[in-house]
């Protein structure tokens, strides 16, 4: 009784917000947005995932790549349906892009087995297109290909923003990434189901601009380019969900970076909010139990914003806590985790704008180098990957509680159908006599 009454109240939901009692959309295996949700195959997606932004680097090398096999069977084995990873390396070890336009086909071809093989365990992709810091490239190293090629005018980093040759840098990597044909599947990237959606950059920033004008400007133009070479694909900004000065107090310790979660999120061309969470780092000297405190009215907060104010998803795209802080136990680990998790859940079982977290981050068995504190082994049994196996869990169920209902649903469309015609047969044979 229980579950048919989770039926009813779920089939007045999808009434309600429109999902039902339409023409079937068509199952191409695009996750798309309606409303605030994530809608794949015609059914709301609610998902649990993982960022591994060490994926492409890895499987740049063949005799690596059995640790991203390993990290998507892990993943899968945990009910993880969404990674998301970097789709840049600018001029550094194993890079993409040697220098602008030039790229290394063998990292590329890296990047199409972690496509091939995420598509194998039924994973979704969010891949990431720069990054704000200096690791792997970013921001730092187009501004300094710009100054190699005689842009004397650039000051600093922000520059990356709004100097034109640096913006045409950019826009290039796009091109090149999106209309990338996969060398193991023949599939054209823009036309590849298993990406999710496009990031424009890892945690953009801009503290010469606190107004936000700068990266705003950015992202609408940025968005539009990448929009008219991918329509089928969804796109996200990359923000760590800090306000502009409208509502400055949100943020920790009036954080003020040159975003603005509400104007950012509110472009025409981004589908869906995202929002980085990290009282570790964010509230040093603070106690634990301001950190939790601070986390739990950061994730509603959001969520309360996203699901009324700008009316599109909301994925939780990086939380975490290190092992490295003064202090640290699992049960903290434990606690962050749940934090966001029950507000997640919360959200999505009401049809809510949160569709899903992503805790930072993933690592394979025997990757001790690229522990940063963070790091989660699947295959190490923890409390904490309980936790995350059991979102994983309710978030399954969610969505297989919306696939039955849809079945339903179809069903009667089929009855509706069946009597129709027969009504109509009928009416021909009493004519005829």
């Amino acid at each position: 009784m229980k579950n048919w009454g989770l039926l009813f109240f779920a089939l007045l939901l999808l009434q309600n917000q429109g999902i039902l009692f339409q023409q079937v959309e068509a199952e191409d295996g695009f996750v798309k947005t309606k409303g605030v949700q994530f809608i794949l195959n015609g059914i709301p997606y609610y998902a649990n995932g993982f960022n591994a932004y060490w994926l492409t680097y890895m499987a740049s090398d063949p005799s690596q790549r059995n640790l991203v096999s390993s990290a998507f069977q892990q993943a899968s084995k945990n009910g993880l349906t969404i990674a998301r990873t970097w789709a840049f390396n600018d001029a550094g070890y194993r890079a993409l892009q040697n220098s602008p336009g030039s790229y290394n086909e063998q990292t590329f071809q890296g990047l199409d087995f972690v496509v091939s093989e995420a598509s194998k365990y039924g994973i979704k992709l969010v891949l990431s297109l720069v990054n704000n810091y200096e690791n792997f490239g970013g921001r730092k190293q187009y501004v300094e290909w710009a100054r190699s090629q005689g842009q004397q005018s650039i000051n600093s980093e922000d520059d990356f923003y709004t100097n034109s040759v640096v913006k045409g840098y950019y826009k290039n990597h796009i091109k090149t990434v999106l209309t990338r044909r996969n060398s193991l599947t023949g599939v054209a990237y823009k036309d590849e189901p298993t990406i999710m959606a496009w990031e424009l950059m890892n945690e953009p920033r801009c503290t010469s601009d606190p107004s936000g004008k700068t990266i705003q400007a950015w992202i609408t133009e940025m968005a539009s380019y990448l929009k008219s070479i991918d329509g089928n694909h969804l796109l996200e900004a990359g923000l760590e969900g800090f306000y502009g000065e409208s509502k400055q107090q949100t943020n920790p310790k009036d954080f003020q970076v040159g975003t603005d979660f509400i104007a950012n999120n509110q472009i025409p061309g981004i589908d869906f909010a995202t929002v980085h969470s990290y009282p570790d780092q964010w509230l040093t000297g603070s106690s634990y139990e301001d950190q939790v405190s601070f986390l739990s009215s950061w994730v509603n907060d959001h969520i309360q914003d996203a699901q009324n104010i700008l009316h599109k998803p909301v994925l939780f795209a990086e939380f975490g806590r290190s092992l490295k802080e003064s202090g640290y136990t699992t049960s903290q680990r434990d606690q962050i985790f749940n934090t966001v998790y029950s507000a997640i859940y919360s959200s999505a079982r009401g049809g809510g704008a949160a569709v899903g977290g992503l805790f930072w981050q993933l690592l394979a068995e025997g990757m001790d180098s690229f522990q940063d504190g963070y790091g989660v082994v699947l295959s190490e049994s923890s409390s904490t990957v309980s936790i995350i196996a059991e979102e994983s869990h309710r978030l399954i169920k969610i969505r297989k509680m919306y696939a039955r209902l849809r079945n339903i649903e179809k069903w009667k469309r089929a009855r509706d159908i069946r009597r129709a015609q027969w009504w109509s047969g009928n009416k021909v044979n009493d004519t005829g006599n």
